[in-house]
């Protein structure tokens, strides 16, 4: 089967749906080929399946939350922000709320909804999709795209003009994110920059297994490297079976992940009494075991603690649960400030791909056009979200450096034609 198109776009994520539309509204004809068996499968399920659509935080505030050149965003965030996938996605009937930090949800809080609006309006634009659809090869021609090899229930070559390389990266692999567009951009000349997870959970010793499941809020969290403190967040806290996890453990993983890459011993030091200094606990200690001086050091615990992690604090200060508190010593009330305020984990390992939320790496930046999202090395290729080598933090970010790449490569893509 040959077809010709003027625009032929690798994936369907919010990258690919984005360039595809906005090749479309510019009049190109756009086909749209994805490998699984149905559009924007990671979407579905991103923000826990809530889908953290987009931050409306200033631009400079934005760009501070994204590795490793966020200057390299400033054109397509310039072209498409957030406000105007807000605007895009509400007119599809998709009204959004925004929640503290300035994080944009959908009303409804389903991220499935977000995908179908998106994949609506590509349609609407006569954008069309094919699944099922396993791109074998992008061809050139004088170092120009000619053509489009797939595999769709038999093998099919498609004729274009150009090609917008957005098949994702290489975390949540069941979704389709396997890491092939870093192959296919291998093959036309590009340098990929070391690939690891990001946005993922961490390894610990101790692991707290009694715990797990356990979500803390209004935590802070440390970041130690061979002792010396590099960094430090506030916020939520996941106990899990293999370590931490939560919101303000994703947001240090990037780094975390590099320096134990790097060989460099890392500790999370936890507070889980921040508001408290050392004093106002140890007086807080005091007025409790005065007004209860026959409770047990447990039920002390779990005035400060949730049951499982009373349970372990003692454990692990090998403080007995029925020692009444009127017994209690200042070593013990000392041992139990020093538990809450500097708990320390050391950092083991990170989770695996599957379980990693975002990829650090891609393409290398320096081959790629920021004002264009065209290849350096190859005329009509283009390139637009996780297969390139940005990434963000927590919170949206990543969704949108992937709608402003998409957006800006589709309006190159058809202005080329």
């Amino acid at each position: 089967m040959n077809r010709q198109y003027d625009v032929v776009v690798i994936g369907a994520g919010p990258a690919g749906l984005l360039a595809a539309g906005k090749a479309a509204k510019e009049g190109a004809r756009v086909l749209v080929l994805e490998k699984m068996e149905k559009p924007a499968r990671k979407l579905r399920i991103t923000g826990k399946g809530r889908c953290n659509i987009t931050s409306l935080k200033p631009l400079d505030e934005f760009l501070a939350e994204i590795k490793p050149e966020p200057r390299f965003l400033r054109d397509a965030f310039g072209e498409f922000f957030s406000n105007d996938i807000i605007e895009l996605i509400e007119s599809q009937g998709v009204d959004v709320v925004i929640e503290r930090g300035q994080r944009v949800f959908p009303k409804s809080g389903k991220a499935w909804d977000v995908a179908e609006a998106l994949i609506r309006w590509a349609k609407g634009l006569g954008v069309s999709i094919v699944c099922h659809a396993t791109v074998t090869a992008i061809n050139l021609t004088n170092n120009s795209i000619s053509s489009v090899a797939y595999n769709a229930n038999g093998e099919h070559l498609v004729q274009c003009g150009s090609v917008v390389l957005a098949a994702g990266g290489k975390s949540y692999p069941a979704t389709g994110s396997t890491g092939e567009g870093y192959l296919l951009a291998e093959k036309c000349g590009h340098r990929i920059t070391p690939l690891r997870p990001t946005l993922v959970g961490l390894e610990s010793n101790p692991v707290y297994g009694g715990a797990s499941g356990l979500i803390l809020k209004n935590v802070n969290l440390s970041v130690f490297v061979d002792g010396k403190k590099v960094s430090q967040e506030f916020g939520e806290l996941d106990i899990m079976p293999y370590g931490l996890s939560g919101a303000i453990v994703l947001r240090v993983s990037r780094e975390v992940v590099d320096f134990l890459n790097d060989g460099r011993d890392v500790e999370l030091e936890i507070d889980f009494k921040p508001a408290l200094d050392h004093e106002k606990i140890d007086n807080r200690l005091l007025r409790e075991i005065e007004g209860n001086p026959k409770m047990g050091m447990i039920d002390l615990a779990r005035k400060l603690l949730p049951k499982q992690l009373a349970e372990i604090m003692l454990d692990e200060l090998e403080i007995a649960f029925q020692k009444i508190v009127s017994r209690a010593s200042s070593d013990d009330r000392k041992l139990i400030r020093l538990w809450l305020k500097e708990k320390r984990f050391r950092v083991t390992g990170y989770r695996p791909w599957n379980e990693a939320i975002v990829t650090a790496g891609g393409v290398s930046l320096k081959e790629v056009n920021p004002h264009t999202m065209e290849s350096k090395l190859v005329k009509g290729l283009y390139f637009g979200g996780e297969v390139l080598d940005l990434d963000g933090a927590t919170g949206g970010f990543n969704l949108q450096i992937a709608y402003s790449t998409g957006w800006l490569a589709g309006k190159s893509a058809a202005a080329t034609r």
